[in-house]
């Protein structure tokens, strides 16, 4: 069988061979790929392997060769699943390799917030500390996390590990997700509604897929109840926010600060009002991007494939 990579660089970068997928048939790896090419590219493959690629209706109809698609992510929103379905292509993803990582991320991100630990190295090195009469001093307010409140929208397998690290810091949690399941033993935690969440956390993570429904949801409204000391955090998709909004409740003072990893569109535009709003950290889509979380990933893309040839897909979504 021939499988054709699409856009295999942010997996494999170069750390992060390539040999457990090329045992299983013809590989061929494209490190980027335009949708304009993905039908010269994917003509003659059996399989495509993509990551943030579009392969669109039209694409799978004009790729008569095409017996299965797998993502190599966890959202699967870049593939017209519905299509597939209906030429009996089974689209599959990855949907557990990057929990850890971007759990960890999200308290790089409040941690960061709470000590801003750049912004007072460069004042040690500036010669601040020297020249102070002090012992101490400090250019932003320190924080604990104990004690505080931090909202999860989405506990899914994410959400609860963070929300598992959140607990460990002594923090109360409280969620919200569409379809709840068992609560957990965590002390004070409860779930409440998406406005209660954000008027009452102290720090608010984004642990929710994109859907048709929740896109821009954090809005000028919702962002109008958080705490002026509050903070918000997203590292899932950069669509559930309306970026001028939080633009604007940055810039007047409406919430202390955010931490993004995604933005609407990607990579980010050179105008995103979130690049000059104040208070605003934004990383460029690595939190899941951690070395062991990028070796699960080509490890299940391959059991993937296995199980695809051996007549019984796993992890389809369509």
């Amino acid at each position: 069988m021939k499988i054709v990579v699409l856009d295999g660089h942010t997996l494999n970068p170069g750390d992060n061979p390539w040999t457990a997928v090329q045992e299983l048939g013809e590989l061929v790896i494209h490190d980027r790929t335009s949708p304009a090419d993905v039908v010269t590219r994917a003509l003659d493959a059996d399989i495509i392997l993509t990551n943030k690629t579009p392969v669109t209706a039209g694409d799978i109809s004009r790729l008569p060769q095409l017996k299965f698609i797998s993502l190599l992510a966890t959202g699967f929103n870049v593939v017209d699943v519905v299509a597939a379905r209906e030429r009996g292509i089974p689209v599959s993803n990855v949907p557990v390799y990057g929990t850890d990582a971007v759990a960890q991320y999200v308290f790089a991100a409040m941690l960061h917030v709470v000590h801003n630990i750049g912004q007072h190295d460069r004042a040690v090195r500036e010669g601040q500390w020297g020249r102070s009469q002090d012992f101490s001093f400090w250019l932003t307010p320190l924080r604990e996390l104990s004690g505080a409140t931090m909202g999860i929208v989405g506990l899914g397998r994410i959400g609860r590990q963070t929300a598992e690290i959140a607990n460990a810091f002594g923090m109360r949690v409280i969620a919200h997700d569409v379809s709840a399941g068992d609560s957990p033993q965590w002390p004070g935690f409860r779930w409440c509604v998406v406005e209660e969440l954000f008027s009452e956390s102290d720090f608010v993570s984004l642990h929710c897929p994109l859907t048709k429904t929740n896109g821009g949801f954090v809005n000028r409204s919702l962002l109008e109840r958080m705490k002026p000391g509050a903070i918000l955090i997203n590292a899932a998709r950069g669509a559930l926010v309306n970026e001028a909004d939080l633009a604007d409740a940055l810039n007047s003072g409406l919430l202390a600060g955010a931490v993004l990893d995604v933005v609407s569109r990607e990579p980010v535009d050179a105008d995103n009002p979130l690049l000059f709003a104040k208070n605003c950290w934004l990383t460029p889509h690595l939190a899941w991007a951690a070395v062991e979380a990028r070796r699960r990933l080509m490890q299940t893309t391959a059991e993937n494939i296995e199980a695809f040839q051996r007549g019984s897909p796993i992890n389809v979504v369509n």
